[in-house]
């Protein structure tokens, strides 16, 4: 991961409490430490041991453990990121119980976590869920990614109406974000309509963006940062891309 950039605001979450779920690594740490590096006490949670809360969010009654020891510690949140990655398998290889532990990692779990926490929002409140860029295409083989991806876009807008004027909740739905520190050229760049591959730090950018004060006339939106890949019509022998398929 690059240096995290220098914001004009720093210590604008001063006394704030932010959750990450899914915070261990990739996009979840660098949202964790932006966080940090402008003033808020961040809690994470992620399966991979370490300096955080280690637990399985496909597991209800992991979440509402997790639940009571952020209140117990904090008494109160601020911000829910819900960034936890669903199993992305195929339908030719996907079960059904794979099926449903990306739906319960990537759907369930945030709405249960918003549910959990609602009480205990601080005034000024906000969520942020991490869709995907896939929530509106597909390649094969993606099925319970997708699913989930879509569900909790969805997800974003319906509780946005049920928490109207008390929480705002937002999404963002990433494309291609390189997570581990590979600087990619040529075509893999060329072919994205901003001319890079994404960052980590594209990502956290925008949600601390959405958790500040200066975002707060936005509520049950979606947010595409996907350097404008699919805004980007591509068709056989057309700008020299060509299909290759069946």
């Amino acid at each position: 991961m690059q240096a995290l950039p220098i914001s004009a605001d720093m210590g604008q979450f001063e006394g704030k409490t932010a959750v990450v779920t899914g915070g261990a690594r990739g996009i979840g740490a660098c949202i964790a430490e932006m966080f940090r590096m402008e003033g808020a006490s961040v809690e994470i949670i992620d399966l991979r041991p370490g300096d955080w809360y280690q637990g399985d969010l496909a597991d209800p009654e992991v979440i509402e453990d997790f639940v009571s020891h952020v209140i117990e510690k904090h008494g109160h949140i601020d911000y829910l990121i819900n960034n936890a990655l669903p199993l992305m398998k195929g339908i030719d290889e996907c079960s059904y119980e794979e099926f449903m532990n990306a739906m319960a990692v990537g759907t369930a779990a945030p709405f249960y976590l918003s549910k959990l926490f609602a009480p205990y929002f601080a005034e000024g409140g906000a969520i942020v869920n991490i869709s995907s860029s896939r929530d509106r295409m597909s390649q094969p083989q993606t099925e319970s990614y997708t699913a989930a991806k879509g569900g909790i876009a969805a997800l974003t807008h319906a509780l946005a109406a049920s928490f109207a004027c008390r929480i705002r909740v937002n999404s963002i739905s990433p494309g291609w974000i390189e997570t581990g520190g590979t600087v990619y050229s040529g075509p893999d760049a060329l072919q994205q309509p901003a001319g890079r591959v994404g960052r980590p730090e594209d990502i956290a950018g925008m949600v601390l963006y959405l958790c500040s004060e200066k975002a707060g006339f936005i509520t049950g939106e979606n947010i595409c940062i996907d350097g404008g890949m699919t805004h980007l019509m591509i068709y056989h022998d057309d700008h020299g891309w060509t299909y290759g398929g069946k």
